[in-house]
């Protein structure tokens, strides 16, 4: 059974910075691209970064460039999101994801 399990969500304050893991089982993980997507309240899921199996290529959403950075260590089977100069608007539920599976996900509040 595949099981993706995050953390390192929380409440935090505009401009500050998270760390968060997503450690997976049951998976080649080093044969798979993993992704980092979020929903926001009241809306859909949005992918917001992509690290491909090898880390040689990665993906941004727009509004997350410059102040994100995915990467992973695939002899800890853990990919990472590192959250930085965090913005009110970033709130969401994060999880991470393989091409079709989810994880439980991990909240993030970013507020004042």
């Amino acid at each position: 059974e595949v099981q993706l399990l995050e953390s390192g969500g929380g409440l935090v304050e505009p401009g500050g910075s998270l760390r968060l893991s997503c450690t997976a089982s049951g998976i080649r993980f080093d044969m798979y691209d993993m992704h980092w997507v979020r929903q926001a309240p009241g809306k859909g899921l949005e992918r917001v970064s992509t690290i491909s199996y090898d880390s040689s290529f990665t993906y941004y959403e727009d509004s997350v460039k410059g102040r994100f950075t995915i990467s992973r260590d695939n002899t800890k089977n853990t990919v990472y999101l590192q959250m930085n100069s965090l913005k009110t608007e970033d709130t969401a539920v994060y999880y991470c994801a393989t091409v079709d599976v989810r994880g439980q996900g991990t909240q993030v509040t970013v507020s004042s």
